[in-house]
């Protein structure tokens, strides 16, 4: 009956066991499970550390946000190069803006600057130079013509085409022209060849294009070039009829080499007055009328005249003359 009774005791033991063991299984797997469910799920950790670095990679760069909003302000590596590269940058800058802009080197000796200012001085004609043309023929008259000189005793003229003439810069000009057969002469331009007259083409009075060839031919093919001839007197200086104090056209007669400024004392300094196309320079406010007179030739050489009364259709001889080229 004893053993009966302890046999029910170890059996009512074992139950107690296996039922605290299977509440304590259930209760560690609630736990267990309840620990996994409250754990940071790693790839949702995973996505935003991916997506916080993608985003503070775009941050350091320039906005390109459509709003404008500001961006953070570049970290210094991702904006400051290294030495070699600013140098090499600045080296390329240089190159860039060097190959884009003008020269401005100045010549470097006193012949290139004198060339420069010869060449701008001389116009469309220049001396050492020979060009090609035509002569023709027409009747000079008394030998005046659009240089306003006046008759002419000496008939060896030419009228110089409108292109070369240019606003009466060609006036005074001493040409040399000779013809394919050989024979040459020396004229004065005194006078305008309107159009059709070429560039290139002389327009020679008759006694000059008879020292060519005859008459008759009316036109023949030439060279021509500029010249400073040994035997000219010097050179005269005449005002304008209606010159006054208040307004005056002043004319050079008689120059060696074509001339390209005149200038007027105004007492501090000189003042360029401009040509006509009737080959006299204009003060209209009356600057410098009376005053001392500066010439300039195409060659750069400057002549200063003094002493000449402003005494309008009179022609006063001034003793001087340009040097020869």
């Amino acid at each position: 009956m004893q053993e009966s009774r302890q046999a029910a005791r170890q059996r009512r033991r074992r139950r107690r066991l296996m039922v605290g063991s299977t509440a304590g299984l259930v209760v560690t797997g609630l736990l267990v499970c309840l620990a996994i469910a409250m754990q940071p799920d790693r790839k949702d950790d995973a996505g935003r550390a991916a997506a916080t670095a993608v985003a503070d990679s775009q941050e350091t760069g320039p906005s390109s946000s459509p709003t404008g909003s500001k961006s953070p302000t570049p970290s210094p590596s991702t904006v400051s190069a290294s030495p070699k590269a600013k140098a090499k940058a600045k080296a390329k800058a240089k190159k860039s803006k060097a190959s884009a802009s003008p020269s401005t080197t100045k010549p470097s000796s006193a012949s290139a600057g004198k060339a420069s200012t010869t060449s701008s001085l001389a116009g469309r004609i220049r001396g050492k130079v020979t060009y090609p043309g035509v002569a023709t023929v027409y009747k000079a008259g008394v030998g005046d013509g659009a240089c306003s000189y006046g008759p002419s005793s000496d008939m060896m003229i030419a009228a110089m085409n409108t292109t070369d003439y240019e606003t009466s810069k060609a006036c005074g000009a001493y040409v040399f022209v000779r013809a394919a057969n050989g024979n040459s002469v020396t004229v004065r331009i005194t006078n305008e060849c309107p159009l059709p007259c070429a560039p290139g083409q002389l327009d020679l009075s008759e006694q000059a294009f008879a020292k060519l060839a005859p008459v008759s031919t009316g036109r023949l093919a030439v060279t021509w070039s500029l010249v400073s001839p040994s035997s000219v007197g010097t050179i005269s200086i005449r005002y304008k009829i209606g010159s006054s104090p208040y307004w005056c056209g002043i004319q050079a007669i008689g120059h060696r080499n074509p001339l390209a400024r005149l200038e007027v004392s105004t007492g501090g300094g000189w003042r360029q007055l401009a040509r006509t196309d009737y080959n006299y320079f204009l003060s209209p406010d009356g600057t410098g009328c009376g005053k001392a007179i500066r010439l300039t030739d195409i060659y750069g050489e400057q002549l200063t005249v003094n002493g000449v009364a402003l005494r309008p259709d009179v022609v006063q001889s001034t003793g001087l003359q340009f040097a020869r080229h």
